[in-house]
């Protein structure tokens, strides 16, 4: 149940509660005033009685009466040993309220209709009705239109908070909910926990660019005194860990472009079967490229060309042979035979420098970050599954034309 039924199934229970037992009071309290009457009205009435049949043994008043046979039978025995006493019975003719004292050769009865106070007393019931169900609606329409607002708040809190978690960590929720109460404090620690975040990520961006540009020139002159150097085995190895430095710090430079979103596609329309194989030829490794529907594509072939070429490399350093390239119109997937992303890659994403178990952990983690990162550039959708017989399955779904 949202938020916005349960609080209004909470009004609406409590309205009810709060209204039957006020009609309850008020219906018993009206009833009390009515029998109250009636019977200080028969009492009355009955001493009047009384006193004219002391006086000359004569019953005063209409109502009064001796020894009356539909006097009820409680009253009368209550009369008979000395006391006085009311009571409202009905009978064939209606409700009536009864009062009756002892007299020496009998019972002196006095009937007040009550007829009349008890259609009163119904009339009041059915405005107590009408009061309490237009009571309830009033009380429940507006618990209804307070818990919308704080709903629609508490909800568009939510998706501010959803787009700060997809990267849009510029986001503001206090510029979106308005209000001093909770639902407004709650926004103010989001936009602070936002703003920490966002300068947090901008120094580590900004850190990391800081870092792979002071790099590239002492590594420059790395590579070009690793050349002169005479041959042999030792110059071998040496030129291999400068190359492995140059790879890792231009992919490191490659990142911090993409994280400031500095990069901008350039589009074209491109066949994409020849696209991919010319990718598979560029990398050099051994893939099986199956074409299932081929599709002309409007894309940017060099970030196509960036991101293939990295997911083929994955599945070659970390998974197994064989690996499986498959067009099937603007989606293309890559698929090894290996331990599989791990757990944390499928619920979190790529991550770089963070390969997460040994089966998959030689490499920096830069390969598939880049490959994202160049996705969104270009505005496709790269996911990251395992596959259900085993091995990882990366499936990359370029836009419409």
């Amino acid at each position: 149940m949202t938020l916005r039924r349960q609080i209004a199934t909470a009004v609406a229970a409590i309205s009810v509660l709060v209204a039957v037992a006020v009609g309850l009071l008020v219906h018993q309290a009206m009833i009390r005033q009515h029998v109250d009457q009636a019977r200080a009205a028969a009492l009355t009435a009955l001493d009047s009685a009384l006193t004219g049949y002391a006086d000359n043994r004569e019953v005063a008043g209409r109502a009064a009466a001796t020894d009356d046979p539909a006097l009820p039978d409680r009253l009368r025995t209550l009369a008979r040993s000395g006391r006085q006493g009311t009571l409202l019975a009905a009978d064939g003719t209606g409700e009536s309220m009864w009062a009756a004292g002892p007299v020496p050769d009998g019972v002196v009865s006095v009937r007040v209709d009550f007829t009349q106070d008890r259609q009163a007393i119904a009339d009041l019931d059915r405005i107590i009705l009408l009061t309490v169900v237009a009571a309830v609606f009033t009380t429940v329409l507006a618990g209804v239109l307070v818990a919308d607002r704080i709903s629609r708040r508490l909800r568009t809190a939510a998706t501010a908070a959803r787009g700060i978690a997809a990267g849009g960590t510029d986001t503001r929720i206090g510029e979106l909910v308005d209000g001093k109460d909770e639902v407004a404090d709650l926004a103010a620690a989001v936009d602070l926990m936002s703003r920490t975040l966002h300068r947090r990520l901008a120094d580590e961006q900004r850190f990391t660019a800081d870092v792979a540009h002071e790099l590239r020139t002492p590594l420059t002159g790395l590579v070009t005194a690793a050349e002169l150097l005479p041959p042999g085995r030792p110059t071998q190895l040496v030129q291999n860990r400068v190359q492995a430095l140059r790879v890792l710090v231009e992919d490191l430079l490659e990142v911090s472009r993409l994280d400031a979103d500095a990069e901008s596609p350039d589009l074209a329309a491109v066949p994409l079967e020849r696209a991919v194989r010319r990718t598979v030829s560029l990398t050099g490794l051994d893939v099986t490229v199956e074409v299932t529907a081929d599709r002309q594509v409007r894309t940017d072939l060099r970030r196509l060309d960036r991101i293939l070429g990295n997911l083929l490399l994955n599945a070659h350093r970390h998974g197994a042979a064989p690996v499986h390239l498959r067009v099937d119109g603007p989606r293309i997937t890559v698929r090894d035979h290996g331990p599989g992303y791990p757990d944390d890659l499928l619920r979190h994403g790529p991550q770089r420098f963070r390969t997460n178990v040994p089966e998959r952990g030689r490499g920096h983690g830069l390969g598939l970050t880049i490959a994202t990162g160049h996705a969104r550039v270009i505005g496709a959708t790269l996911t990251f599954t395992n596959h259900p017989t085993g091995g990882a399955l990366a499936t990359l779904t370029l836009p419409p034309d």
